[in-house]
């Protein structure tokens, strides 16, 4: 991939296990690796500056490591509090300036009455953070919860957005976006990525397809499924309009395909469905091409 090009497309990888399985999907050609951890895999029990190198030898000029993520609950678990500031130390190793995860959540108390305890635990990560020069990304994820119960996650829409931001004001704190977790709540996501794209640091590869039909019949609470998560390439939204505003607006980055979320493509049809969303991604991002040296724009009147 030539050096001039920002935004890199590639794939998630679980850290415990990042080397054997990067070694074996790297030849498919993907260009950037987000390394994730947490659900009992805990990042201080690996030597992260010997898996940092290796992974340096291994990827040579061929690929980057996008982020490096942690997936839990920092608001109620002092662990994964402590493993985000473990990655916060040790994501330049890595090469990268992105540490992602969930904000955490208190349960059975609604979004905006956690100002308290997310203060107290995200004030010092972000600068913390700030000091290293990493930039956090929360995935906008609902886990399952509401505004009102949220689960794992406070940051989950605009709105609590504002809040965060509010409450905590660092410009190093941002978002790890993707269109799927706003489809799943019947938001549109090309108005929200124009609005957000300025705290926007990392990107999941992931979408989603609403039966807008079952909707319409029986709304979001029936007996049928309504919403799918899929791969990038087979769900409803347009990639190359999310990459255009991505460029639109300057970002450089990674889009790391989240998978194994998808109906359809899963179990022996997982790397195919990957790989198929790799060369979907790059279709919409287009190929590099060098201007010519003639420096005039166009020939045009």
């Amino acid at each position: 991939m030539p050096h001039t090009e920002t935004i890199r497309i590639g794939t998630l990888a679980g850290g415990h296990d990042a080397l054997d399985y990067i070694a074996q999907i790297l030849p498919h050609g993907f260009e950037s690796f987000e390394l994730t951890w947490g659900w009992g895999k805990d990042c201080r029990n690996q030597d992260l500056p010997k898996l940092a190198a290796d992974l340096r030898a291994k990827l040579g000029a061929k690929a980057v490591i996008g982020a490096v993520g942690i997936y839990g609950n920092p608001l109620t678990n002092d662990d994964e509090r402590k493993q985000w500031e473990h990655l916060i130390d040790h994501a330049h190793e890595f090469g990268t300036d992105v540490v992602s995860g969930f904000s955490g959540a208190l349960k059975d108390k609604a979004i905006h009455e956690q100002k308290e305890e997310f203060v107290r635990v995200w004030q010092p990560l972000a600068e913390r953070a700030k000091a290293k020069n990493v930039r956090i990304a929360w995935e906008n994820c609902q886990m399952g919860g509401t505004w009102r119960n949220p689960n794992y996650n406070l940051a989950v829409n605009g709105d609590a957005w504002e809040l965060l931001f509010d409450w905590v004001k660092l410009d190093n704190l941002g978002l790890e976006w993707e269109p799927c977790h706003q489809l799943c709540q019947l938001i549109d996501p090309l108005p929200q990525l124009r609005q957000w794209v300025k705290r926007i640091f990392h990107v999941h590869g992931k979408d989603a397809t609403v039966y807008r039909d079952v909707v319409a019949r029986n709304g979001i609470h029936g007996m049928d499924p309504w919403c799918f998560h899929r791969t990038p390439g087979f769900g409803d939204t347009n990639w190359t309009d999310i990459i255009s505003e991505l460029r639109r607006a300057g970002f450089v980055g990674s889009i790391d395909i989240e998978g194994w979320h998808d109906p359809v493509y899963c179990g022996d049809l997982e790397m195919t469905g990957q790989v198929a969303a790799l060369e979907y991604l790059k279709r919409c991002r287009t190929t590099f091409v060098a201007n010519p040296a003639e420096t005039r724009k166009g020939a045009g009147y």
